[in-house]
């Protein structure tokens, strides 16, 4: 019920959208004839209908998670697209409106029924169409990228570094997001890339499932294969605490918490939750710190930095995992000037934007001061990964899915 009432206000509005869009496209082209007029009318109001019902059965009778994500989907597009033809609309009404007021003042008395006398601005109505048809576009091709993984390289200096890690492959990869994953050979293919890098380490920073533990059911097998040898270090993002899921008693939420630790434990990774473990190479030791979930704002903060930095003094670099990049502006700055570099994740990019050589945007960057990629602030450095999953919208634009492949550098 908790997903079903945020669906109905969503629905009213669409239908109050299309009602608008309906008139306004009528009235615009008024000399269709009425064969066509009943064809549009059919087509118009007859996909959104299909939209709804299967919207609702597929929600209410938890059917198939891939037919539920092809509705939902459809909904989300069919909204957005919707919602930038609206502009257009509200211009041309106000337009309308300074005509009607223009002639009352003027005495124009040949204007008896001024919604039919004044007709709608062709282009503003076919602007809007047009604009309407870009997130269409955009939004339906980004779900072919929803897998399209891509490898970003990034070289890491430090100081302190003890020379026997100097050239030591790290690898990071975050927000699998398991329950919003529908295609498993696209997955392993994603796996296959980062385990091509042939990492000596690896990261996972967080949001392991979407809320439920039985969401890795299908590719806990998968992931068990992501291995390196000096080890997989893991942590808990903010999903991974079952905090958007609702459960019939606390204890059944604490109890999916335990779940999602025993499949870290499954896999062979070792899941970090406010503790720290000792590197070793050739004899020289660098730190690695893991806390819980601790984020800004409404996420929660379950994160102890004093009990991960424990017995840490002596190590001359300490690599942080910790989900929400807030954290690291928030308290790592301000209180933990020995933490060398944090990895995060949980932004995803908004799944949106454009990232480019010269160019680097997302909705998400309002939100978020650090959000992809590197930041620096004096001696020490964030790095946050746009995600390998998906949530919500299954699809990415701009933004693709990432495997990050660090190298450890003295310097």
């Amino acid at each position: 019920m908790g997903r079903i009432i945020p669906l109905l206000i969503i629905s009213v509005l669409l239908l109050l959208i299309d009602f608008y869009s309906y008139k306004a496209i009528l009235h615009t082209y008024q000399n269709w004839s009425n064969a066509v007029k009943k064809s549009f009318r059919a087509i118009w109001w007859g996909y959104t209908a299909v939209l709804l019902i299967g919207v609702y059965t597929t929600m209410i009778f938890n059917l198939d998670l891939g037919i539920r994500t092809i509705f939902l989907v459809a909904f989300f597009i069919t909204f957005v697209s919707k919602l930038f033809f609206m502009p257009f609309l509200f211009i041309d009404d106000i337009r309308r409106l300074f005509i009607i007021i223009k002639n009352k003042i003027s005495g124009n008395k040949e204007i008896v029924n001024a919604e039919n006398s004044i007709p709608r601005s062709e282009f503003l109505v076919k602007a809007g169409l047009v604009v309407a048809a870009i997130p269409l576009a955009s939004l339906s091709y980004g779900i072919t990228c929803s897998y399209d993984y891509r490898i970003r390289k990034q070289k890491i200096y430090f100081k302190n570094l003890p020379s026997e890690f100097d050239g030591i492959k790290l690898g990071q990869i975050s927000d699998i997001h398991s329950g919003s994953f529908y295609n498993k050979k696209a997955v392993l293919g994603g796996i296959e890339m980062l385990m091509g890098q042939k990492p000596d380490l690896i990261f996972f920073t967080g949001d392991l499932v979407n809320g439920v533990a039985s969401e890795m059911r299908d590719y806990q097998d998968l992931f068990s294969k992501v291995k390196a040898p000096l080890g997989v270090f893991s942590t808990l993002g903010n999903h991974d605490y079952g905090m958007y899921e609702k459960w019939p008693t606390e204890a059944a939420r604490v109890k999916n918490i335990e779940a999602i630790k025993k499949t870290h434990q499954l896999m062979g990774w070792d899941l970090l939750m406010n503790e720290n473990r000792r590197l070793k190479v050739n004899g020289a030791e660098i730190g690695i710190l893991g806390i819980e979930n601790w984020g800004t704002g409404r996420f929660p903060k379950h994160g102890k930095m004093e009990e991960a930095i424990k017995n840490t003094d002596d190590l001359p670099v300490k690599l942080l995992l910790s989900h929400d990049p807030s954290h690291w502006r928030a308290e790592v700055l301000q209180k933990y000037p020995t933490i060398d570099m944090s990895f995060a994740g949980h932004t995803h990019g908004a799944q949106f934007g454009i990232e480019s050589e010269y160019v680097k945007w997302s909705p998400v960057q309002y939100v978020y001061d650090e959000w992809d990629g590197l930041y620096k602030n004096g001696n020490q450095q964030l790095y946050v990964n746009v995600g390998f999953g998906f949530i919500g919208y299954p699809g990415r634009v701009g933004i693709l899915p990432e495997i990050t492949i660090f190298e450890l550098k003295k310097g």
